[in-house]
């Protein structure tokens, strides 16, 4: 008879897409942090700080692309309206 507790899979045994990253880049600092140290460094302030600046900026980004594309199709019914008004135009 199996064990059932061999045929499960405990959390820790599951990896996620970005802890493949992390390994890639760096296999002690992911080790150490699966194993529950947390890295201490001045530049992890510093990197927090620049995605949350980068987050700001992204994120007025966007809403200038949505602007954007209104007026973009703003733009593109009035230029529909005046082609309908001189082909009306035309016709009479």
């Amino acid at each position: 008879m199996k064990d059932t507790q061999q045929t499960r899979f405990r959390q820790s045994n599951v990896i996620n897409a970005s802890e493949i990253g992390q390994y890639h880049f760096c296999s002690v600092a992911w080790y150490l942090q699966r194993k529950g140290y947390k890295p201490e460094s001045p530049m992890l302030d510093i990197g927090t700080k620049k995605h949350v600046e980068l987050g700001i900026v992204i994120d007025h980004t966007t809403k200038n692309a949505k602007k954007s594309r209104v007026f973009a199709l703003v733009g593109y019914l009035l230029l529909a309206i005046a082609v309908f008004v001189l082909l009306f135009e035309a016709i009479i």
